[in-house]
């Protein structure tokens, strides 16, 4: 018969998870799963003019599409696409930046994506693909930089020293290009797909306040319970009638 033996260690471990208590290490961690909607009237968003470039308007020509600021751009189940979401604060023994690089590509005379997280440390490349000049130019008090790009195949990269929420990227060239870029020190952030759902995973066990953000309505926050092992679910929803803080309303595209 064999003999079991039950350390000290053995039990306080067992009652610590019957308490329910946050574990250390990679157990300890859970997924935030949600949906950002717009549960208000949906409005047009503006035409983009690119007459004043006879490049890029012949571009637009053989897209076949009227080319819009995708300010607004809701989903069949109203899920509002290119939101930010993020948790906020700070939060000890992250996983150090990734080395490979976000990247914003020039095509159409259009930035792709048009809002995109990067963590502080990461890489972040600018790609031309038009057959024409362009000119990426971050509009940021903690992570400035602006480079001429003047041909296809034109690369260059900028990696952020700071956080930030959030950076403008523009095109001096075409001033309707517009992107808008999320500055983290941690990785627990994400952009709502085209259906307006997103997912933040390996987020540490515990309370945490969930924020969003939107070019045009601003920012909303929740706290959420983070569990080890399990996914909890946060769903945030826009009237249309916020309006971003007046830092950030600095950024919204008129």
């Amino acid at each position: 018969m064999k003999r079991v033996v039950i350390t000290a260690s053995f039990v306080i471990a067992a009652l610590v998870i019957g308490l329910g208590v946050p574990v250390h290490g990679a157990a300890a961690t859970g997924t935030i799963k949600g949906v950002v909607k717009m549960t208000g009237p949906v409005p047009p968003n503006p035409r983009i003019r690119m007459g004043a470039d006879p490049l890029c308007a012949a571009a637009a020509r053989l897209s076949g599409k009227q080319p819009v600021q995708e300010i607004v751009v809701v989903g069949s189940d109203k899920g509002l696409a290119n939101t930010f979401v993020d948790l906020t604060g700070s939060f000890a023994g992250v996983p150090p930046a990734p080395k490979t690089p976000v990247i914003v590509t020039q095509k159409g005379c259009i930035y792709t994506p048009r809002v995109v997280g990067v963590r502080v440390g990461q890489p972040l490349r600018f790609i031309n693909s038009d057959t024409l000049v362009h000119n990426v130019h971050g509009l940021s008090a903690k992570n400035a930089f602006n480079y001429t790009q003047p041909k296809s195949g034109s690369v260059n990269e900028f990696t952020p020293k700071a956080p930030e929420l959030m950076l403008r990227l523009k095109c001096d060239v075409h001033s309707w290009m517009t992107a808008y870029i999320g500055v983290e020190a941690h990785p627990y952030f994400a952009v709502t797909g085209t259906d307006g759902t997103f997912t933040i995973a390996n987020v540490p066990a515990g309370r945490h306040t969930i924020r969003t953000w939107h070019e045009r309505y601003g920012s909303l926050t929740q706290v959420v319970t983070v569990k080890a092992g399990e996914t909890a679910t946060v769903d945030f929803a826009y009237k249309g009638t916020e309006k971003p803080v007046a830092k950030l309303a600095l950024l919204v595209v008129p």
